[in-house]
């Protein structure tokens, strides 16, 4: 009977410690999991605080097997906004060479828009150069201010042509050597610049290394013949802003090393698709090993 009573109190012990136990343990992992909710609700409130966190966390450097590239576009369709063909062929070659593509673009109004199969002023028609920039990029696309918060997550940037570069980027169309540049692009280009982050540029792009750079080593093609370097002009322009100025044929490319900055001349030659398929993806090639092998 005694030893049934011990054991009876015994076991009754450690039930009592069993119950005790458990109770400690769920207020424990309660207060925990409070504890840590609280924290992600603080550290989400504190980052929506902080001008640009949210965009940070989106972008990375990437390994240098695959860099990461921005690529800026200014609209779509060459006589008013990017031109396509460029546009395509870079951001074709930046994946072709196991690189990354993220497309941006100013959210402004384009200066004007031109009908493609006239060739005339659509006075009736007010577009943006955001939206018609989607149209390249499938709708995966990012404003610009962006880019300007988060240009060091990015191991180059290429700006394609067209005259949206010198309609919408710059006033270049209207103003020449004495042009203005989007602030948001004068900024990017002086944060690469700073940084020594890969710029690359096609057919008219180079005006805007030229004119917020100034010194600078750049191609916008050649003077001859006439017929196939229809907008030769733009060469004297771009000496008259400082700017060095290399003669390259279309599949060539012109390389800045003290600035980092590559140009091709593309659509600056009256030449074929795969002409000017050839010259950017030349000049992207050459991007591509420069980063990865430092060659």
């Amino acid at each position: 009977y005694q030893n049934t009573r011990r054991l009876f109190f015994v076991s009754l012990t450690l039930v009592i410690l069993f119950l005790e136990i458990l109770h400690f343990a769920h207020n424990f992992s309660l207060q925990k999991a409070t504890n840590y909710t609280m924290l992600r609700v603080i550290s989400r409130r504190i980052s929506s605080n902080i001008p640009g966190a949210q965009q940070v966390a989106k972008y990375s450097k990437g390994h240098c097997d695959n860099p990461q590239v921005a690529v800026v576009l200014a609209g779509c369709g060459v006589y008013d906004g990017t031109e396509i063909h460029e546009a395509a062929a870079v951001l074709s070659h930046i994946t072709r060479n196991n690189a990354t593509p993220f497309i941006f673009a100013p959210k402004i109004p384009q200066m004007h828009t031109i009908n493609h199969a006239s060739g005339e002023e659509d006075k009736g028609s007010k577009r943006c150069t955001f939206a018609e920039s989607a149209r390249i990029a499938r709708g995966e696309i990012k404003p610009l201010s962006e880019l300007v918060d988060n240009y060091k997550s990015f191991s180059a940037v290429i700006f394609p042509g067209g005259f949206g570069v010198a309609k919408n980027l710059s006033d270049f169309a209207l103003k020449g050597p004495n042009c203005t540049v989007h602030p948001e692009v004068v900024a990017i280009l002086q944060g690469c610049h700073r940084s020594k982050i890969a710029m690359g540029f096609a057919c008219i792009a180079p005006i805007l290394a030229a004119r917020v750079l100034c010194n600078v080593t750049i191609t916008l093609g050649n003077f001859s013949p006439a017929e196939s370097w229809p907008h030769r002009e733009a060469i004297e322009a771009a000496k008259a802003m400082g700017a060095v100025l290399e003669f390259k044929g279309v599949n060539e490319i012109s390389i800045d090393r003290e600035n980092n900055i590559y140009s091709t001349p593309a659509y600056m030659y009256n030449g074929q698709f795969h002409e000017v398929d050839d010259g950017i993806g030349n000049m992207i090639k050459y991007m591509m090993v420069t980063l990865k092998h430092g060659k």
